[in-house]
């Protein structure tokens, strides 16, 4: 059996801290690539405001007679 490590998730084989360790530097530069392209951006995800006409969405030219 080889030896336990311990790290921040507990005492584990070697071969699990290193894939631990590898998965968070993928999880880390992942967040971080997405917020140099605007993903966490909330100016970049407005939506367009549209305005209201006067009408309701019927045909208004018949409501008059």
């Amino acid at each position: 059996m080889s030896r336990m490590i311990h790290s921040k998730y507990g005492y584990e084989p070697p071969e699990w801290v290193q894939a631990d360790s590898r998965l968070d530097k993928w999880c880390k530069n992942r967040k971080r690539r997405a917020k140099q392209h605007g993903a966490f951006n909330l100016e970049n995800k407005t939506k367009p405001v549209y305005q209201v006409s006067q009408d309701d969405g019927f045909n208004s030219e018949k409501k008059g007679n």
